[in-house]
This record gives C-alpha cells, structure tokens and sequence, in this order.
C-alpha cells in the first residue's frame, strides 16, 4: 500500500488522521485488483470531508510565477493565497531548488498541507529544445514526435515541472495566424496522429513515474480557425465543419490517455469556450467520456466579459462553472467567487466536489499524496538538463524535419546545387539567422538556453571545416536599414557559392504575433535580390514559424531549403544537410500560398460547382494568379528521386464488413540514399453533403538505397470512409471513391473502387 503523506496543523487535522488510518486499514483487506482506485477514493472523500469551500476553490485556482534578473519569483497576495490554500496550483514556476520551497509551503504550512501541481509551456522542449512543433510535424516520424515528446518531459521534470500545456492540436489553414508554429498543420487525421503521440510521450504509461507528467489537450476547441488569422479572434463556423475537421485532433489525443483539457479564447457559436457548455459538458464529458479536468486558458474567464457574453466577473465564474470547466488559469474569479455563488445556489456544491475531486485524484496519481517532492530531486535535475540524450535527439528531429522546398542547378551547371561539396573552396555565409544562437529556438521556447545553441555559422564550421566562410549578417528583421548590404555584397563576390539564412526572429510567429503580410521581414527580400544580381550559385535557408510567401525567391533561386526553427542543434542539423551528410526527407504539413490573397489555401477543399477551367472565366479563380499554391500539403523534394508505379486494388469494391488493400511500387531513382514519405488520400465522389476534393488517410515512411524499389501497401475500410452526412449521422455512404497514392497531396497515381 502507498505511503500517503498529510500534514497535522490542527486538532481538526487529527480527527482526518484517524479516519484516514480507518480508511486505509480497510483499503488493505480489499483485494489487489482494485485497492489502488478505493485506496483513493477513501482518501479523497475523507480529504474533502475537511476542506472548506474556500479551500476546494483554491484547488481550482492556478496562479502564475513570475521571473526576475536573480531568477523566479511569486508575488507576495499570491505567495499569501499559497499559505491560506486559497492557491493549489502553479505555472512558470520550475527549477528543483525554487519549486522545493513553494511545495515545502503547500504541505508544512497550509491547514490541509495538500501539494502543488506545478505546470509550464513544454512545447518544444524545457532547457534543450527541439524544433518548433509545425516543423516537426514535417518529419511525418510519430516515433520521433514521440521521443520528442517524452525527452522534454524528462527534462522539465528533472526541473520540478509535473504538467505541461501541451500538445496544441488547432487545425490551422491560415498562416496569418502566429500560432500556426504550434501546431501540426492543416489536416485533422494527421493532426491527431500526432497529437496522440506527443501525449504518450508525456504521459507514458505510468503516471507516477517522476520522469513523467501531465499532459494538457489545447485549445477546445477550434482556435486555430480564428477569422482573418488573428489572435484571440472569434471563430464562427457549422456544427459540421466543426466535428468533421477540428474535433478529430482533440478527440485522438484524448483517446490516447491525455489528463486535462485547456479550453480556447475564441468563441464558437457565439458562445466564449470558457464558457460553452456545448464543448465543455455535451460533447467533452457526455460524448467522450473524459474524465479528467479542464484548465482554461489564462485569464479566459474573465475575457468573458470584454466578448460581452456576460456583465461583470461574477457571472463570468457562473458561466464557466456551469459550463464545466474545473480550473481558472491566472483569473482569480473561482477563488473570489465560488463561496458566494454556492451561497446564492447559483452553482452546486456537488459539481464543486466533483471538480475538486477531478484535480486532486490527477495530484494522488502524480504520487504527489505519497511523496510531494518526488519531482524534486537536485542531483536528477542536473543531471539531465542537456544530457547528450537530449542533443543527440534535437539534431535528429532537426534532421527529419527540414524540407528541401526547390533543387536545380546553378548557372550552366547540370547537377543540381545541392548537396553543397565539401571541397568548396569558399561559402558566403549571409543573413540575420546565419550566426544567431536566440532566434534560432523559435517561439515559444520558454526556459531554452540561447547559449548552447548551436549556429548555422559554426554548424558549417563543424561539417565543413575545410571550407572557408564568408560571413556578414547583411540585414535585420524590422525597419529598412541596409548599411549592411556592402558588406553582403563584398562577402558573396569573394565566394564560389551563397547561403542566405533568412526568415523571421523567434518573436515573428507564436502567440500574439500574427501577421498581415508574411513574405521576409525588414529588408530581407531587397537583400537577397542584390545578391542573386551578382550571378553567383545561391542557396535560401528560409527559418520561419510558419510558411512565408516566397514567390520570387522560387522563381529566382536554384535552391530553396525551408529550416524553420529547429532549436539548440539547429546549425548543426542544417549544415549536415547542406553539405550532404544528411539527405532530406521531410514533407510539408501546410500549404504554402503564393500571396496572401489565396488564404485561405488548403489541400481538402470543396471542388464548387464551378470548378476551375482556364478557358472559361465564370469559373471559380482569380484574375491575377492561378488558384495552385506555392508549394502543396505533402510536398517535399530529395537528393535522389523516386518513381511511383504500379498502383492497383485488391478489389474495386468495397463491403461494409470488408477491406481493400491498396499497394503502389516506389523505387528510388536516384544516386542518394533516401527517405519517402509514401501518401494515401481519397475522395468520396458523391455525398449527402458535399466531400473534399482529397482527404488524406494513410502514410507511410520509408528508406531506399539507389535502385532499391519497395512495394508500400495500405488497406482501406468503410471506416475510413466515415463522415457527417445530411442528417449528420456519422458513417459512410455507397457509391464511387477514388484512390490517389503519391510523393504529395497533388502528384499521385489514381484508382477507382465502389463502395457497397
């Protein structure tokens, strides 16, 4: 039976005790198979038997730690709230010798002495970061998503850190949006692919383990269809395009274990999500049965009242508490409110217990009861902040999820520029991101080290080291000045080849950052057109958060590699693939637009019912560009080439009950050794609702030496085939699909088979 601490501070404390003792005596005798859940359960009860009102609401409060010069500090009302256990939860708050304190207050020195969770934005690793998750999603590697995952787990753990709010599954199609960085891109199966991944990373398999921790499902729901790609915006769309694409991402992470919830801060149906009983309650609780807490989003309750959805922040607590959200990040409206509006009967007790209970059995099964320092352990934190377990794995997935976006040759030359040759004699190294350690973690990478950074600069350098460098940084990312184009223009004259490492700084895509024209900030582009005049072989390394509109960099430079922010190991990571030590492989997870006047753009679209023609005007186009994107979902190119061929069925009809396998022949064409991301998609012809032109069901990744060919099989069922029909039941209907398997969502091989 587990050790299961509680603090004495009153006599009232001491009858707790001894019913405790009762309680567990009993727990005992029952069998093994289920003493663990009535061992907690009588815990629990016999807990809350002795807390207050006040108290319970404090364990639905989550305050924020704060940073100072000399390190993380907490605000002397909230430190206050801590004692008086109106406080049962923290963020921002790690470090093992700091967090150690604030939960030597929780157990000494509060009444019930019930310990602290302490959450942080682990989104892309703790101190060593990976790349950002849009990036990483380009890798299509679920086992290194996962690993990803669970190393930063490890590591904020390491730090005292028991909860994180991530993964972020918001389908995004609007690149405007800063948030897209966070995410995993445009579609919803790949989506929650993913996102089940990153959950089985944090969470593992057991909770307790002190190398594990909470993992926390954002933002319910929709977020990432904000209108006009702005933060915070409302979200307005049906019930239908709600649950066919947004839904599926949160409801797969869920179904792989996740603990807790974040609500988002847009509306659905005009109705704030911190306080839409339709998400929080009809579908979260009553259709999928989850069990566990939602947490909002900072201050999100309170932002209930500038939506205009209530008057003041009394009934802004009222609303979310009924619509069945358990935790107030930051707000403080629970803590102030939540005795009153019980004393009002506004909100029942019964839901108080039961939130409470919800948050405290998450704390039981952290072992948090049993032991409330087992996430701080001074010799584990330092021994695994920037283990070589860590590097080692930053520098893979930077790897995997670079795309080579464009490969030509340069000039007269028939190879195609890249891989760069060891043996050239010099490189111009230009641009703000070529020697830059900060922007290179990208956005959101809270207590990342910008000093263990590895630059593209000395990446090159380390990969490299007979070729001599050319260095000048040549521009900023804001304001026009370019008194630094001399120096560029000097630096690639006196070189054989030009690398321009361009794109956005860590603060130009994230939260908060979204942005209306998203070609190169500052005077990047002016740049690298002075430049490309000079005739010498050049090479875009473009680092960004999202994708950016470089049409004139595609139609210009012979080669085009996207970088995004890739983290600590992110120098090193793209100079291996520069120079040829690694052969890219990753695939894009998000359409690129030409301008900005194609979003939204995305692969699964609706055809219309005046599909485009280019010989008839009164189709659906533009008059200034065609409707293709720059680059589409699924595409990436190699070093090598591969060759599709061979696709057939097993059968060109399909039963309820029965199965199609699917298989294609892909051979590598090419001299290098290669990666392929092999992509299934379908189309269901006609519906009782209207069906995308394409939706992606299946993918596999494989590797091929030169001339090696592999036969890649898929197998398609009818409930691949599912969806929201008329009456907005959720199932298939008869009639004819096709099948399209290729290198990305618009270069395939096609079959046809019939549903029955």
């Amino acid at each position: 039976m587990k050790r299961l601490r509680i603090q004495i501070k009153s006599i009232t404390n001491l009858a707790l005790i001894l019913a405790l003792v009762a309680v567990l005596f009993t727990a005992c005798k029952s069998s093994s198979s289920s003493s663990g859940n009535s061992e907690m359960d009588a815990f629990i009860d016999s807990l809350m038997n002795e807390m207050t009102v006040e108290e319970k609401a404090g364990q639905l409060t989550l305050y924020t730690s704060g940073w100072d010069v000399t390190g993380p500090v907490l605000r002397d009302d909230y430190m206050d709230e801590l004692r008086a256990g109106r406080a049962g939860n923290l963020f921002n708050a790690h470090t093992v010798d700091y967090a150690t304190n604030l939960q030597r207050i929780a157990v000494e020195e509060t009444r019930l002495g019930i310990p602290l969770l302490f959450g942080l934005d682990v989104i892309h690793g703790y101190k060593t970061t990976f790349p950002i998750p849009l990036a990483e999603a380009a890798s299509w590697d679920m086992d290194i998503i996962e690993k990803s995952a669970h190393l930063a787990a490890k590591e904020a753990a390491s730090a005292g850190v028991n909860w994180t709010y991530n993964p972020m599954v918001d389908i995004a199609r609007d690149p405007r949006w800063g948030r897209i960085a966070e995410g995993s891109g445009e579609d919803p199966y790949l989506g929650g692919l993913i996102g089940a991944a990153k959950v089985r990373g944090i969470q593992g398999t057991d909770l307790s383990d002190p190398t594990t921790i909470l993992a926390c499902v954002k933002h319910f729901a929709a977020y990432g269809a904000s209108q006009a790609g702005r933060d915070y915006h409302t979200v307005d769309m049906s019930d239908r395009e709600l649950r066919q694409n947004y839904l599926p991402p949160y409801k797969a992470a869920l179904d792989a274990g996740a603990t807790t919830v974040m609500t988002s801060f847009n509306e659905v149906d005009g109705v704030p999500a911190s306080g839409n009983k339709y998400l929080m309650t009809e579908i979260l609780r009553n259709e999928w049965g989850f069990d566990g807490f939602v947490v909002t989003d900072y201050t999100s309750i309170n932002e209930m009242v500038p939506h205009g959805a209530v008057a003041n922040l009394k009934e802004a607590a009222e609303l979310a508490f009924n619509a069945g959200v358990q935790m107030d990040m930051q707000g403080g409206v629970y803590s102030q409110y939540i005795p009153e509006l019980i004393e009002e009967g506004k909100i029942k007790e019964s839901d108080l217990n039961d939130y409470v209970r919800q948050v405290l059995e998450m704390k039981y099964k952290l072992g948090l009861f049993e032991d409330p320092y087992r996430y701080l352990n001074k010799e584990r934190e330092q021994s695994t902040l920037y283990a070589q377990e860590l590097m080692d794995h930053s520098l893979l997935a930077g790897k995997e999820s670079i795309v080579l976006l464009k490969n030509e040759p340069a000039g007269k030359n028939s190879e195609n520029l890249l891989p760069l040759s060891k043996n050239t004699r010099s490189v111009a190294l230009i641009g703000p991101l070529a020697d830059n350690q900060k922007d290179m973690l990208g956005t959101w990478h809270v207590a990342g080290d910008e000093s263990k950074v590895v630059t593209l600069l000395e990446g090159i350098k380390q990969t490299a080291p007979n070729v001599r460098i050319n260095y000048a940084r040549g521009a900023g990312f804001n304001g026009n000045d370019k008194s630094g184009f001399a120096e560029a223009i000097a630096a690639a004259r006196r070189s054989d080849v030009v690398v321009m490492a361009i794109g956005e700084d860590y603060t130009q895509s994230g939260e908060a950052a979204s942005r209306t024209e998203i070609g190169l900030p500052g005077p990047q582009q002016e740049l690298i057109e002075a430049i490309h005049a000079l005739g010498k072989p050049v090479v875009a390394v473009v680092m960004a958060g999202r994708p950016l509109t470089i049409n004139w960099i595609d139609e210009n430079i012979p080669a085009v590699m996207n970088a995004w922010h890739l983290g600590t190991m992110s120098g090193k990571a793209i100079a291996e693939t520069l120079f040829g030590d690694h052969n890219p492989g990753g695939k894009l997870t998000i359409t690129f637009p030409k301008n900005v006047g194609q979003i939204p753009v995305y692969y699964n679209m609706k055809n219309t019912g005046r599909p485009f023609d280019a010989n008839n005007k009164y189709t659906s186009k533009y008059l200034d560009v065609s409707n293709e994107p720059l680059y589409p979902f699924g595409y990436g190119l190699s070093y090598t080439t591969f060759e599709y061929s061979n696709l057939n069925l097993s059968s060109n009809e399909l039963s309820a009950e029965g199965s199609i396998t699917v298989n294609v022949t892909v051979k590598n064409t090419g001299k290098y050794q290669g990666k392929e991301v092999v992509q299934l998609y379908i189309r269901d012809l006609v519906g009782s609702v209207t069906r995308p032109v394409k939706e992606l069901k299946g993918f596999e990744k494989i590797s091929l030496a030169p001339g090696e060919s592999k036969q890649v099989s898929f197998t398609i069922t009818n409930k691949d085939l599912e969806f929201y029909t008329r009456d907005m039941t959720f199932k298939s209907e008869p009639g004819d699909f096709k099948v399209f398997v290729g290198t990305n969502s618009v270069e395939t091989l096609e079959a046809d088979f019939v549903l029955k």
